[in-house]
């Protein structure tokens, strides 16, 4: 229940709010028979000492504990009687626990948010095109992925082969450190190695042993190298070259539901100007999103920034887990540590948060509204992307925030279709 109230700020009060001596008594006496054998007391038996006996010598312990609970068990109460969009409590104090148990603490609101002008804005977007060039490189892209590499044996290496090779290299007559390595494989023309290396190896076959001239840059990692000539002495064990398939019918056959290569091409351009058309809706999205942020008027508290780098930090460690690493091997290989991977996201996160204060209050504006039956269209949708039943889901997302993220969804479309989407000027165009 709620004591007293006072505003600090705009958008932070002051708040005292209680709880019963009875519940914090009871939640003692639970703690204490959790936790009484962890406490050697002289005179008693392990588990045997009393309460009041116990916290004389070691302190508060179980008035600590029980009142961490009794606070975790009265907060959410406490901000729901509060009545405001809270979306902060902190500075946490016990005030008292005589006659009644008193905690302190500072709640912070959401911010009150002004928007105009949010509709008849104006955006470049480009018009989507594809030409016969875009569809021939994603017809070799096709190609490549549909190759299959075959051994030479009848002609020397050439531009383009992958070599299989042994290479030492010697720096005045010397061999230099990470100058060797067995059974090296390296596409030719792919520019991995200094410049001339892999020109020198154009022409060499199976079996054959030769030496390769090349000077290493003036830039070059290894200063101790870097603008001197060396030697790489080589032997070739393997050549190996792609054979693409021909581009013909069997080949759409192959590759598509289309019996005609001429159908595959036409499909493949529908698919690529889809592709664009997107790229265009989503990069004018982003632009007019960007003018909204401009748009907005709210003192929107720290907290809210600091709260959404939080949020955007587990996500990022999350993805992290799934290919294998932890944010402490990211920090270890990178040389960032916390601090700079917060500031990193903070930019990010005060975007993500003006953005959505500026949609929310769109929807107050608009009177949107969601249906149970939208809201039930969304669980599916989740369910589905997420592959998990939709009761689940309603266990993770709340359905008042659930109808807010749609609300939102639906704001961005108030905000899209009541746009001025022109042409892009040219660069030079004053």
């Amino acid at each position: 229940m709620i004591k007293n109230k006072t505003q600090l700020d705009a958008n932070t009060y002051e708040v005292e709010f209680t709880a019963s001596v009875e519940d914090l008594q009871a939640e003692k006496k639970r703690v204490y028979r959790r936790d009484v054998s962890r406490y050697n007391v002289p005179g008693f038996r392990k588990g045997k000492a009393p309460m009041n006996v116990i916290e004389k010598m070691y302190g508060p312990v179980f008035t600590q504990d029980a009142l961490e609970t009794v606070y975790s068990n009265t907060v959410d109460p406490t901000v729901t009687e509060f009545g405001g969009e809270v979306v902060d409590v902190n500075t946490v104090e016990v005030v008292s626990i005589e006659g009644e148990v008193v905690f302190k603490a500072k709640f912070v609101t959401k911010p009150e948010v002004k928007i105009e002008g949010y509709k008849g804005l104006t955006v470049e977007k480009a018009e989507a095109a594809v030409t016969d060039e875009n569809v021939d490189k994603e017809l070799a892209n096709v190609q490549q992925r549909n190759s299959r590499t075959i051994n030479v044996d009848d002609r020397p290496a050439q531009n383009d082969d992958t070599v299989v090779f042994d290479f030492e290299g010697f720096c005045d007559g010397v061999a230099f450190e990470g100058g060797k390595a067995e059974n090296y494989s390296l596409k030719l023309g792919s520019g991995q190695f200094i410049p001339g290396f892999e020109d020198g190896m154009v022409g060499h076959s199976i079996g054959e042993e030769f030496d390769v001239n090349v000077t290493f840059p003036e830039e070059y990692h290894a200063e101790e190298l870097a603008g001197k000539p060396a030697v790489f002495k080589v032997k070739i064990h393997e050549i190996k070259m792609t054979e693409l398939p021909a581009l013909d019918d069997e080949f759409a056959k192959d590759v598509s539901e289309f019996d005609t290569l001429a159908e595959y091409k036409d499909d493949l351009k529908a698919d690529l100007l889809r592709k664009a058309e997107e790229r265009a809706k989503d990069e004018a999205d982003n632009k007019l999103m960007d003018q909204l942020i401009d748009l907005i008027d709210a003192d929107i508290p720290e907290v809210m920034y600091d709260k959404k780098v939080d949020e955007n930090i587990r996500d990022f460690s999350y993805r992290l887990q799934s290919q294998g690493m932890n944010i402490e091997d990211y920090f270890t290989y990178t040389g960032l540590d916390m601090e700079a991977l917060r500031g990193q996201f903070r930019d990010q996160a005060i975007h993500q948060v003006k953005l959505r204060l500026a949609l929310e209050k769109i929807a107050e504006q608009e009177n949107i509204t969601v249906s149970d039956e939208e809201a039930e269209e969304e669980y599916n949708t989740l369910a589905k992307n997420y592959g998990i039943d939709v009761a689940q889901v309603k266990e993770i997302v709340p359905v008042d925030g659930l109808k807010l993220d749609v609300a939102v969804e639906k704001a961005v479309d108030v905000v899209r279709d009541n746009a001025n989407y022109v042409a892009p000027q040219p660069a030079d165009a004053e």
